[in-house]
């Protein structure tokens, strides 16, 4: 399903090579927000991913997991519009 990625990292270097390694999974739609269509097992392997590339002392990163169920329930203003999951993956 959807799995929100919001993060908080101080360092502008480290800052832009999260945000460019996130977009391989993901669309961001706010500085430091990204919406990532993955399933459970493809969400443990980003965290595990993640953990090599944050700094837990300085950084602040959070993985949130969105079912089908409340998707349904989320609301949007502005640009870009929730983008509803897709129908299949490629794999």
């Amino acid at each position: 399903m959807l799995v929100l990625v919001v993060y908080d990292i101080p360092d502008d270097k480290r800052r832009t090579k999260l945000a460019t390694f996130l977009e391989g999974y993901g669309r961001r739609v706010q500085y430091s927000v990204f919406e990532c269509f993955m399933d459970l097992q493809s969400m443990q392997q980003l965290y595990t991913a993640l953990q090599k590339r944050v700094k837990a002392d300085e950084d602040s990163v959070r993985l949130y997991w969105i079912t089908r169920d409340t998707f349904g329930k989320a609301l949007a203003m502005g640009q870009p519009p929730i983008q509803e999951p897709p129908g299949f993956y490629i794999i």
